[in-house]
């Protein structure tokens, strides 16, 4: 991989090799032999999906995050099993408050824990209805009240209130009750995190899946090269599928669209094992970070070749996105969907661009999601475009 632009012109330029782009450029290359070349503005390939292997523990780091894969599409599972093996790994999270580790999402050994007392199904659910009954859900006029409607004030206020209030940095009465639709609680003791037909981790790691997906001869990578550097150069020359931030290619004609990130802080630690697991929450609301990772534990099979006494830990800080942060979250707001409505009627009237993923959509999107949503698009639009010259056009107010 260089930062040096070819001398030809692809058939199909990919801005961001994340998922989705990486999708779109094994699609062109190997089902209609097309030449694509991706553009990436980091200097490697990946977009948040990007890890790397710790020098000093032999740990796999993901740097932008846990990311965990999982799918029921069967179709997706199929397509990603041609570039890696999955472990059978099944996530699992924990959430500490008041200095106890509760098994996540809400479940009966949560509420036998939490209540100090056993229940059987029918007790727990009797509890959880008793304890909600504060609210009505229809009439819930903020996120506390819509939360309380569901799950009852005192598990709203262990593991909800504490945790979203530096999710979002506001109190939860300020914030909309249309942004939690359900909080499951599982009146079993099933404490797998994901309800995917199926789950693991790449066998060899992301970076190595990746890379494989780029692999193909008709496929160019160019890290370390902003598209708007180079735009006029493609702009109504070839078909382009853009996956950065939609707002930024207009030149935030409509205002900035506004995004949560998270700030991931570090460190080496001395000991064999930080917390026994690979995500902790952390629910206490004094507590600045909103959750712990320790990625040894998202490969236990790999423990003969981590550095004994040592552990890598990340902690995640939520705070709103500035200039010149990683977007992470779209924030779902009335100001921001009227201004993606604008955005999406301008894209539709751009020439041969195509927007998509997490950034040119303005979605959050699982990483099975992106790749459903990249599957789709080559199908429905780049297909018919290469091979039977139908017009390229992205969607507006109504996609």
């Amino acid at each position: 991989m260089s930062t040096e632009l070819p001398d030809h012109a692809p058939d199909l330029l990919v801005v961001g090799s994340g998922f989705f782009g990486l999708t779109i450029a094994e699609r062109m290359a190997a089902e209609l032999d097309k030449k694509v070349l991706i553009i990436e503005r980091r200097p490697h390939l990946g977009g948040n999906a990007y890890s790397e292997f710790d020098a000093e523990t032999g740990i796999e780091v993901h740097k932008y995050g846990t990311h965990l894969f999982h799918t029921s599409n069967e179709k997706v599972w199929e397509y990603v099993n041609r570039f890696t093996d999955f472990t059978n790994y099944q996530h699992r999270v924990f959430g500490k408050y008041q200095g106890q580790v509760y098994s996540l999402p809400m479940n009966l050994a949560l509420i036998n824990q939490f209540f100090g007392k056993s229940h059987t199904p029918d007790e727990a659910r009797a509890l959880i209805a008793q304890l909600a009954s504060e609210f009505k859900t229809e009439d819930a006029t903020n996120l506390e009240e819509k939360a309380i409607s569901l799950i009852g004030r005192p598990l709203y206020e262990a593991f909800i209130k504490g945790y979203t209030a530096k999710q979002w940095e506001k109190d939860p009465k300020d914030l909309s009750p249309d942004i939690i639709t359900r909080l499951p609680v599982r009146y079993t003791f099933d404490n797998r995190y994901f309800n995917d037909k199926y789950e693991g981790l790449p066998v060899d790691g992301y970076t190595a899946w990746l890379t494989r997906m780029a692999e193909h001869p008709n496929i160019e990578v160019r890290v370390g090269v902003d598209f708007f550097d180079v735009a006029e150069e493609f702009k109504g020359k070839v078909p382009i599928v853009y996956t950065g931030p939609v707002d930024e290619y207009f030149e935030y004609a409509e205002g900035r669209l506004s995004w949560r990130t998270v700030d991931l802080k570090s460190e080496v630690l001395d000991v064999e094992d930080y917390q026994g697991t690979g995500v902790v929450n952390a629910n206490d609301p004094e507590v600045p970070f909103t959750r712990e990772l320790e990625f040894k534990h998202l490969h236990p099979e790999r423990a003969d070749r981590y550095t004994p006494g040592k552990t890598f830990v990340v902690r995640e800080y939520s705070r709103f996105a500035e200039e010149g942060d990683e977007p992470y979250y779209p924030i779902n707001t009335a100001d921001n969907r009227e201004k993606l409505l604008k955005y999406r009627d301008l894209a539709k009237a751009e020439p041969m661009v195509l927007f998509g993923g997490r950034l040119g959509t303005y979605k959050y999107l699982d990483m099975h999601m992106a790749i459903a949503s990249a599957l789709s698009m080559f199908e429905n639009k780049l297909r018919p475009h290469f091979v039977d010259g139908a017009e390229l056009k992205s969607g507006g107010v109504d996609e």
